[in-house]
């Protein structure tokens, strides 16, 4: 039986397909991306999150930073960041050919979001035609995106969060809501709108919380407004009972994963062909991220570093008190902290393994690393160039202090640092690889045999026949 038909959808005055390209940043949803993706008819989204430039030669021009401080480090950053995010819309602009539309995403837990948003929309009129945010309550982005006349396409996991953005501030730009996106926190790749009253090992059906949504929007009289579908999209097919439903109403369907094997994205051809071999269970949802959020990446000896380093972990006191009675010296000159006996058993174990330095973390624990490794961790945490609201990696915030006010958590990592380098290099291993949990289906589908990669007009095309 055939596909119904998909519906197209009408935005920022554009008839356009009901198919969006999920943002994905650090340079990894880029203009030449987006471009094509709204070439072929659909909507694309370019990641404003510390996008690359390029000099008048086609030179990469590399996010180096010089200032002697977190705060001079961070103005380079948010300067990075406009330049990069104007030079992506530009070239989106320009392969689109007046296709499609072109959107630009951010993280609200990103550092200066606003600023950055400012930055780029103010110079880049014209060529960008909504923003899509999340990671975080973005109240603001609004305002924002009514300034500069362009559509806002708030991201949430759940009715609940879309009710408190309304209430608070959306209900005053209902015109320029060009969509809601419904990111599944059990199934999207990169960071994930888990609650704290959600179980993360218990994923729900994302059809009752789409319709939960659908039926606020109606009762706040956004009948009309469609609700984006995202995380775990891989057939259209196999959501076909959300097409002409009267209980979810105007649908599209998001893609973040299928998009990052095409010949247009940007992404390393070690970590194209890393996705090819990906099986079930590859990719986990763990929380180490600095943001604090849930996130879902492929495991590979970067997370498992991440799960060991967690292990070697024991409670300590700076006073002997209740169980904590064992002495065990820690640091350069050895001073005390207090274990219980048998977590100074497996102190010394560790210790014997040669991970002999302890670090304190702001949870009254130690975690145990080698020398060479905790020497990174703290180079690593000095270089801090701010690029988080808040980091419990650094411990820096964006407010007066620069500080969260906590100490810095080894147990994390400069997720800055990982995602630059994967976005920049053939590491595929050593660092952070974002992907959704759909991701192993490169394997099983029949489409990607032998190792075929397709054009981003290929994509579309197959995605809109349902598979």
């Amino acid at each position: 039986m055939a596909l119904k038909a998909l519906k197209p959808l009408v935005i920022a005055g554009k008839e356009v397909l009901p198919l969006v390209e999920g943002g994905k940043g650090i340079s990894v949803s880029n203009g030449e991306s987006s471009g094509a993706w709204a070439a072929a008819g659909g909507i694309g989204t370019f990641s404003g999150v510390n996008a690359d430039s390029f000099d008048e030669d086609g030179n990469l021009i590399p996010q180096l930073y010089h200032g002697r401080t977190r705060k001079d480090r961070h103005e380079e950053l948010v300067a990075h960041s406009i330049r990069g995010g104007i030079y992506q819309a530009r070239v989106a602009h320009e392969r689109a050919g007046g296709e499609g539309r072109i959107h630009m995403n951010v993280l609200w837990e990103m550092a200066a979001a606003e600023r950055i948003l400012h930055g780029v929309l103010d110079r880049a009129k014209g060529l960008i035609h909504g923003v899509t945010c999340g990671a975080g309550m973005p109240y603001r982005i609004a305002e924002i995106a009514v300034k500069y006349g362009v559509l806002y396409y708030p991201i949430v996991s759940s009715a609940r969060a879309f009710r408190a953005l309304w209430l608070r501030a959306y209900s005053k730009w209902p015109d320029h809501l060009g969509g809601v996106v419904y990111e599944d926190p059990w199934l999207a790749g990169g960071h994930n709108g888990l609650s704290n009253s959600e179980d993360p090992l218990a994923p729900e059906d994302p059809y009752p919380r789409v319709r939960a949504l659908r039926e606020m929007m109606n009762g706040f009289g956004l009948t009309e407004v469609p609700i984006i579908m995202a995380g775990g999209v891989w057939w259209v097919s196999e959501w076909e009972h959300f097409l002409d439903n009267p209980e979810i109403g105007p649908i599209a369907f998001q893609f973040g994963t299928r998009p990052l094997l095409t010949r247009e994205s940007p992404i390393s051809e070690a970590w194209k062909q890393k996705l090819l071999t990906l099986r079930k269970g590859d990719v986990i949802l763990q929380r180490f991220s600095p943001t604090g959020f849930y996130s879902s990446a492929v495991s590979n000896p970067f997370l498992q570093h991440l799960r060991d380093r967690s292990e070697r972990q024991v409670a300590y006191a700076t006073e002997p008190m209740g169980d904590l009675t064992e002495e065990f010296p820690v640091g350069p000159r050895g001073r005390p902290v207090y274990l219980t006996r048998a977590d100074k058993a497996r102190a010394v174990d560790w210790t014997n393994q040669g991970f002999t330095t302890a670090l304190k973390t702001p949870d009254t624990t130690i975690v145990f690393e080698t020398p060479e490794m905790a020497a990174r961790i703290h180079k690593d945490q000095i270089d801090c160039m701010g690029c988080l609201s808040a980091c419990l990696f650094s411990n820096w915030a964006q407010n007066e202090d620069g500080t969260t006010g906590r100490k810095a958590d080894p147990r994390s990592f400069c997720i800055q640092k990982t995602l630059q380098n994967i976005s920049h290099s053939e590491d595929v291993e050593h660092q952070l690889m974002f992907a959704g949990h759909n991701a192993y289906r490169f394997a099983q589908d029949s489409w990607y045999a032998g190792g075929f990669i397709p054009t981003v007009k290929q994509l579309v095309e197959r995605i809109a026949t349902g598979y």
